[in-house]
């Protein structure tokens, strides 16, 4: 099956309890375990030990991402198949990470880092696997049930996206090109949605969001009602993407590092033919409804 999923995003901030208490009280994520510079965060459908990991550190930025595999022999498989394509390929103990298992971990040519890892930790959700109810009456804040993907940026958007697609199996479901003909924006994906990974252009190594999924509209309107009354600074929406159909709400945490909640869109099938863009319709392409790209939309974090 090769690799399945986002597993988590693991990012950093100068003042932990705060953004503890903005990912638990606002996002609405739950605490699975805390380190002594680490807390680790889920979703409240998710199973797997967390989806988030927050670093204390001075900076505001990314430590790695990653994509989770269906067997042990998925990360030898993708060891040698990095390792041919030029990257230096780490291995990580069982135990050496918080929650998980054996993992791989290497540069993309994006220069960020990512993890392949097999077996995580399983802590439960908050429904039950034996008769389940459909809904958990006492959910907080926001509440997404799982996490959703990563938008990252490249200085070469063609390069990093033919990594993921001939090392990594993804499929390319949308792109956008400039007037040469040069991709700028590249979204991939490898569990039947419109995108668990995208890059667009920018500077290497550098974070542009990450993103929760929302059941429906109605749940991405009343994420908008939640992050105005906690005073949440908006960057965008609640709006339309032409890339990926999809409903959508930017944000910042306290930090400055930028949030996404997303619904809708449509199912790529493994034949889903390309989706390409063109500069003229850019606007349209990341905000439908406004057709222009705000200024803020450019920040990136490192």
């Amino acid at each position: 099956m090769g690799v399945l999923r986002l597993s988590h995003v693991d990012i950093t901030a100068p003042d932990l309890e705060l953004a503890v208490a903005y990912y638990t009280e606002v996002l609405g994520l739950e605490v699975t375990e805390r380190t002594d510079d680490r807390v680790f965060l889920k979703c409240w459908d998710e199973r797997d030990h967390h989806c988030l990991a927050i670093r204390e550190a001075p900076r505001v930025g990314i430590d790695r991402f990653a994509f989770k595999v269906d067997g042990p022999g998925d990360l030898e498989h993708f060891e040698a198949r990095a390792a041919a394509a030029g990257a230096a390929v780490e291995r990580i103990s069982a135990g050496e990470e918080v929650g998980q298992g054996e993992s791989i971990r290497f540069e993309l040519p994006s220069g960020h880092e990512m993890e392949l890892v097999h077996r995580v930790e399983k802590v439960g959700g908050r429904l039950p696997l034996l008769n389940p109810p459909p809904i958990v009456p006492d959910l907080v804040g926001i509440a997404p049930p799982r996490i959703d993907h990563i938008l990252v940026h490249a200085e070469e958007v063609p390069e990093a996206a033919r990594f993921f697609r001939e090392v990594l199996d993804f499929r390319l479901t949308e792109q956008l090109l400039d007037g040469g003909g040069h991709q700028t924006i590249a979204f991939l994906e490898r569990s039947a949605k419109p995108h668990d990974i995208a890059f667009v252009q920018g500077p290497n190594g550098a974070l542009h969001h990450f993103a929760f999924w929302l059941d429906d509209w109605d749940h991405v309107r009343r994420a908008a009602d939640l992050l105005a009354y906690h005073g949440v600074s908006i960057d965008v929406g609640p709006t339309r993407h032409g890339l990926t159909r999809g409903n959508t709400i930017y944000f910042f945490d306290p930090m400055g590092t930028r949030n996404e909640v997303f619904s809708g869109g449509y199912r790529p099938d493994p034949d889903f033919p390309t989706i390409t863009w063109t500069e003229d319709r850019a606007g349209r392409a990341v905000f439908y409804y406004e057709g222009v790209l705000n200024r803020r939309f450019a920040t990136v974090h490192t």
